[in-house]
């Protein structure tokens, strides 16, 4: 290989799609954090699962969204 084809091969890198992967990893991990959280919190006080599975799935589809827009932009 040479170094003008590894110098092409970066000029021509889309830095979009890095963005948007990098965008939907980060949703990712954040909605399996809130899973987690969402659990953890369920098993320490039971009573409170309807609250805590309303506010998880809200903050799973505000995450979802950013990571949608993320896609589209």
């Amino acid at each position: 290989m040479d170094i003008t084809t590894i110098a092409d091969a970066a000029a021509s890198l889309d830095l979009a799609s890095i963005k948007s992967g990098m965008a939907i990893l980060g949703a990712g991990i954040g909605i399996g954090i809130i899973g987690m959280k969402a659990a953890e919190s369920t098993g320490r006080n039971p009573a409170s699962f309807g609250k805590v599975l309303t506010i998880s799935i809200l903050l799973a589809a505000l995450i979802e969204g950013v990571a949608f827009v993320a896609i589209f932009m």
